[in-house]
C-alpha cells in the first residue's frame, strides 16, 4: 500500500482515508495489534550477531594459532608424539579462553544495545500516550515535538513552527521547514516538506502526522538495506592497546628468530630450536590483550548500568576514568524531580493557573481517571502546573476541550517561552471564556525576564514586580510567568504569531520547588574528594541557583557565580583566568553550554557535561562525556555516550568509578601478561648466549602460558573496585598504559628474577643432577613464580597485605587450579610423559617456594618505594 501511493502528492485528508485512521482519534487497538501481524515490527534491519561457531573458528584465524598448527604438523612428521598432545591441547585451550572471551563481551554488548530505545508519542483511541517505537504501524497518528526523532516515515496533518533535521537522510544539513500543503508528485525526497522521515530529529516546533511506512519500508530503512550495518569503531585505547601488542609482537618475534638462530649456530638440534623459540613466541607475544581489554570495557558497561546508567559507547567506558569536571543542570540531577507548585502570586491566580495549564506542553496518558491517578508525560515543570490546575479544579482535559488552539509557538531554549492562539469554544455547555470580552486570545508562560518584557508595564509596576521575583527566586524556587492578550472578535488575521507576542497583560508569578535529592550534597562531597570539580549549569533564575548552590556546599560569593549574560561579555583570556573559580553558572543558553565546555578543555581537563535537550547536543557532542537524562530528549540521547536512566547525579560519580576501574583492570592485566613474557623471553635467550641446555623445554612453557598464566590472566579482568579508587586524583586525557610502577615490575624485577633463575639453574648444573630434573625445578619455580606474583597484581597501588585477597572468586578459583594442575604436570604419570617432569623433593620444593616469596616481596618493595615517593608529592 505505502509502496504504491506517494504520499506527499496528496492532501493529509486523503492519505487518512487511504490509510483507514482517524486524525482526531488514532488506531483503535485492535486495528493496531491487527496491522504489528500484518506489517511487523518498526524496526531497522539488523546485522545478524556473530554465531558461537563462528566466534569459536575466529580464534583459530590467528597467526600464532597458525603457527601453533605448523608447529604440531612438523612434531608428528618427527613422531615427537608427546610434543604433538600438547601443543594441539594448546591450540584448543587458547581458542577455547578466546571464545569464552569474545562471546561474553559479545553478549555483553548486544544486551546493552538492547536497553537503546526509542519511544513515539502516538494517539490511539483519542488518547494521547508512549509507546515503544518498534510497535508503530502505517495509520497511526503521532505527535512530534522538538528533540524527539521521529520514529516512522510519515505524512504531515499539523504543523506549528516545524523544523525536521534530516541531513542523515537526504544530506541537506539545513533543518527543513515543515507544512501540510499538497506538492507536485515529482517534488524530491529532499524537498518534501509535508513528509518526515524515521531517524530524522525535530528541531524545532511541533507538529503531527500519520505514518505511512515503517521498518525496511521506510526512506531509512531502504538505504540501510543497500549499505549494510556500520561496525563498532574501535576506542582510541583499543587501538593503543592494539598498537602496542604489535611492538610487544614484533620485539618478541624477532628475540624467538635470535634464539632459533643463535640455538643453530652453536650446534644445538634443529626441531628443539624450531620448538623453543615457537613456545617463546607464543607463550610472550601477549595475544589475548586486545580481547581482554573488550571484555574489560564490556563487564564495566554492565556494572555501570547496574547502577543505572547506559553506556552507549565503548570509547565512553575507557574515557569516564579520566573525568575532571562534571557540569550538570541541578534540575533531575541534583534534584528529586518531583516539581510542585509552592506559591502563586498574582492578582488573579484561577487565570494565571488556567493560561499555565493550557500554555502546558505535557500530556495525559489516562485523562478519564481522576487526576490524583493521571499519567502526566513531559518536563517536571509541565507536570506540576498541570497537577496544581486540577487541584485548582482547572482540568486539562476539560480546557483543552473548551480550547482550540489555532497556533502555538513551542519552548526552546532561545525564546524561553511557549505561546498559543486560542479560540473559545462557546458550544460547551456552561463554559464562560477565561477571558472576558474576547473568544480568542494570545496565552504566555515561561521565563519571567522574558514575558516581563514582552508585557505593557509602568515602571513602578515593573520594579515591584522584579522585587517580587527576586524574592520568590531568592527561596530557591524556579519561577514561571504568565501574560495574555486579547484578539478582539476576529478583526485581526494572524499571519505570524511570533510577531504579536509583545504588549502582553501581565498575569502573575508560580513559583515551583523541587527539593534536592537526600544524597546529593554527599555526592557533590564525594566529587570533590575524588578529584572532581561539580559545577551547576542551569538556565534558571540567579538567585534560585545560588540558593541551591548554598545547600549543595558550594560556594556562592560573587566570584563563584556568573550569568549567561555577564558570559557574553567577557574575553575568552579573562575567562580562562576566572574559569576555575566559577561554580555556578545561571541563565545559561545552549551556547553558553558549549563555550564552557571548550573553555575546560582548553585547561586540559576532561570534560562531562549532562544535557535533555536538543538545543544541548551541540555541548554534549563536545564534551568529552556527552551525558543525556533518561528523561530527555532522542536528540540528546543520540548523541550522547552516557544516558541517566534515573536522572540521578550520582549515577555520573558511580560511572567515573567503574570508568577508573576499568583503566585499573587493564594495567593489572598488562602488568601480569608482560612479566611472564619478558621473563621466558630472557630466561632462554641468555642459556643459549651462556652455552648451557635449555632450562625450559617447548611444552612445558606452553603449558605455563596456557595454563598456569591463561586463567588468572582471564580472572584479573572481573577484580572488583579497589577502596579508595574514588579518592584519588583523576589522571586527565592521556591514560599512560606503563606507569613508572609497571615499568619496574616488567623490565627490572623480571631482570633480578632471571638472574635468581639462572643461578639456581647453573647450581643444579655443577651438581651432578639430571638434565630433566633440572628442567622440572625451573618449571616448577615459573609456574610457582606466575600464581603467587598474580596476587601482586590485584592492586599495583597498595601493598599485598593491605588488599583483600579473597575479594575475586574467580582469581582464587583459577590459582587453585593452576596449583592443581602443577601438581598434575609434576605427580600424574601421563602428564609427567607428556612434559617430560619428575617427581620434586623437599628440598627443591622449598628453593621453588623461596623463590616465588622473594619474586613477590621484591614486587610489593617496588610498590611500597613507588607509593612513599607519591605520597611525598601529594
Amino acid at each position: 500500500m505505502s509502496e504504491k501511493i506517494l504520499w506527499h502528492g496528496i492532501g493529509w485528508q486523503d492519505a487518512v482515508i487511504q490509510l483507514d485512521s482517524n486524525a482526531e482519534q488514532g488506531l483503535p487497538e485492535k486495528e493496531a495489534v491487527l496491522r504489528q501481524k500484518k506489517f511487523g515490527p518498526n524496526q531497522l534491519p539488523e546485522e545478524e550477531p556473530a554465531s558461537r561457531v563462528r566466534i569459536l573458528l575466529d580464534q583459530i584465524k590467528t597467526p600464532l594459532i597458525y603457527i601453533l598448527i605448523i608447529a604440531g604438523i612438523i612434531t608428528l612428521i618427527f613422531q615427537k608424539w608427546a610434543d604433538s598432545i600438547v601443543i594441539f591441547g594448546a591450540v584448543a585451550l587458547n581458542a577455547f579462553m578466546g571464545f569464552y572471551q569474545e562471546n561474553k563481551a559479545n553478549q555483553a554488548l548486544r544486551a546493552l544495545k538492547k536497553m537503546v530505545k526509542i519511544e513515539a508519542q502516538v494517539i490511539r483511541e483519542g488518547r494521547e500516550r508512549n509507546i515503544d517505537a518498534a510497535d508503530l504501524v502505517p495509520g497511526d497518528i503521532v505527535v512530534l515535538t522538538s528533540g524527539n526523532k521521529i520514529p516512522a516515515d510519515g505524512r504531515l496533518i499539523m504543523a506549528h513552527h516545524l523544523m525536521a533535521q534530516e541531513a542523515s537522510l537526504t544530506g541537506e544539513w539545513l533543518a527543513s521547514p515543515k507544512n501540510i500543503d499538497v506538492l507536485p508528485q515529482e517534488t524530491f525526497l529532499a524537498d518534501r516538506e509535508n513528509m518526515v522521515y524515521m531517524g530524522c530529529t525535530v528541531e524545532n516546533g511541533k507538529g503531527m502526522a500519520i505514518v505511512t511506512a515503517i521498518g525496511k519500508d521506510s526512506k531509512i530503512g531502504e538505504v540501510a538495506a543497500l549499505v549494510g550495518q556500520t561496525k563498532e569503531e574501535k576506542t582510541p585505547l583499543q587501538n593503543k592497546i592494539i598498537h602496542f601488542s604489535k611492538i610487544v609482537t614484533a620485539v618478541i618475534a624477532f628475540l624467538a628468530v635470535f634464539i632459533f638462530l643463535e640455538g643453530v649456530f652453536r650446534g644445538r638440534d634443529f626441531l628443539e630450536m624450531f620448538m623453543t623459540s615457537i613456545a617463546v613466541a607464543v607463550a610472550a607475544i601477549p595475544e589475548g590483550l586486545p580481547v581482554a581489554l573488550t571484555v574489560i570495557l564490556a563487564i564495566g558497561m554492565q556494572r555501570i548500568l547496574k547502577r543505572h546508567g547506559l553506556v552507549r559507547k565503548l570509547i565512553a567506558a575507557e574515557i569516564l576514568g579520566g573525568t575532571s569536571v562534571i557540569a550538570s543542570d541541578k534540575t533531575l540531577t541534583l534534584t528529586q524531580g518531583k516539581m510542585r507548585v509552592a506559591e502563586i502570586a498574582g492578582d488573579d491566580p484561577a487565570l494565571l493557573l488556567q493560561i499555565a495549564v493550557l500554555t502546558s506542553e505535557g500530556f495525559i496518558e489516562n485523562p478519564g481517571d481522576p487526576y490524583h491517578s493521571w499519567i502526566i508525560k513531559g518536563r517536571p515543570t509541565d507536570k506540576a502546573l498541570i497537577l496544581a490546575g486540577a487541584e485548582a479544579g482547572f482540568e486539562k482535559p476539560i480546557l483543552d476541550k473548551a480550547y482550540a488552539k489555532i497556533d502555538e509557538i513551542p519552548f526552546n531554549h532561545e525564546n524561553k517561552f511557549i505561546a498559543a492562539l486560542v479560540q473559545a469554544k462557546p458550544l460547551i455547555d456552561g463554559f464562560e471564556p477565561i477571558i472576558n470580552g474576547s473568544d480568542q486570545a494570545i496565552l504566555v508562560s515561561g521565563a519571567p525576564e522574558k514575558i516581563l518584557n514582552h508585557s505593557y508595564l509602568q515602571e513602578s509596576d515593573l520594579s515591584k514586580l522584579k522585587d517580587e521575583l527576586k524574592e520568590l527566586t531568592g527561596k530557591g524556587l524556579r519561577v514561571v510567568a504568565s501574560a495574555y492578550k486579547k484578539i478582539a472578535n476576529h478583526k485581526t488575521e494572524i499571519t505570524n504569531l511570533k510577531d504579536e507576542i509583545d504588549g502582553l497583560t501581565f498575569v502573575g508569578f508560580i513559583g515551583l520547588a523541587d527539593p534536592l535529592r537526600p544524597e546529593a550534597k554527599e555526592a557533590i562531597s564525594s566529587c570533590k574528594e575524588a578529584g572532581l570539580k561539580p559545577i551547576i549549569v542551569t538556565g534558571d533564575h540567579l538567585f534560585t541557583a545560588k540558593a541551591v548552590a548554598s545547600e549543595l556546599g558550594l560556594k556562592i560569593e560573587a566570584e563563584n557565580i556568573i550569568e549567561g549574560g555577564e558570559l557574553d561579555k567577557i574575553s575568552d583570556e579573562e575567562f580562562q583566568k576566572r574559569i576555575r573559580s566559577i561554580d555556578v553558572y545561571a541563565r545559561v543558553e545552549p551556547h553558553h553550554k558549549l563555550r564552557i565546555v571548550e573553555a575546560w578543555q582548553k585547561q586540559g581537563d576532561v570534560v562531562a557535561m549532562t544535557g535533555d535537550g536538543i538545543n544541548d547536543t551541540p555541548a554534549l557532542k563536545k564534551a568529552d562525556i556527552g551525558i543525556a537524562l533518561g528523561s530527555g530528549t532522542d536528540a540528546a540521547k543520540e548523541v550522547s555516550d552516557l544516558v541517566l536512566l534515573t536522572d540521578n547525579f550520582n549515577v555520573i560519580l558511580a560511572a567515573v568509578e567503574e570508568g577508573r576501574i576499568i583503566i585499573d583492570n587493564i594495567r593489572k592485566i598488562i602488568t601480569y601478561l608482560l612479566s611472564d613474557s619478558f621473563t621466558e623471553t630472557i630466561l632462554i635467550g641468555m642459556s643459549i648466549f651462556l652455552g648451557w641446555p635449555l632450562p625450559i623445554s617447548a611444552v612445558q612453557i606452553l603449558w605455563i602460558n596456557l595454563i598456569e598464566d591463561g586463567f588468572p590472566n582471564m580472572a584479573l579482568a572481573f577484580e572488583p573496585k579497589e577502596e579508595d579508587v574514588l579518592k584519588r586524583k583523576p589522571e586527565g586525557k592521556e591514560v599512560k598504559l606503563l606507569t613508572p610502577t609497571m615499568k619496574t615490575i616488567i623490565f627490572i624485577i623480571g631482570i633480578i628474577t632471571d638472574f635468581l633463575l639462572l643461578g639456581i639453574f647453573w647450581w643444579f648444573l655443577g651438581g651432578n643432577y639430571d638434565i630433566q630434573y633440572i628442567r622440572t625445578i625451573i618449571f616448577t619455580a615459573l609456574g610457582i613464580d606466575s600464581l603467587f606474583y598474580v596476587f601482586s597484581c590485584k592492586s599495583l597501588r597498595k601493598n599485598l597485605w593491605r588488599t583483600n585477597l579473597f575479594s575475586n572468586k574467580f582469581l582464587i578459583i583459577s590459582v587453585i587450579f593452576g596449583f592443581a594442575m602443577l601438581f598434575a604436570a609434576l605427580y600424574v604419570p601421563v602428564f609427567q610423559a607428556l612434559l617430560k617432569t619428575t617427581p620434586l623433593g623437599v628440598k627443591e620444593w622449598l628453593i621453588v617456594l623461596g623463590l616465588g616469596i622473594v619474586n613477590v616481596l621484591l614486587i610489593e618493595l617496588v610498590k611500597y618505594i613507588f607509593i612513599i615517593r607519591h605520597k611525598a608529592k601529594a
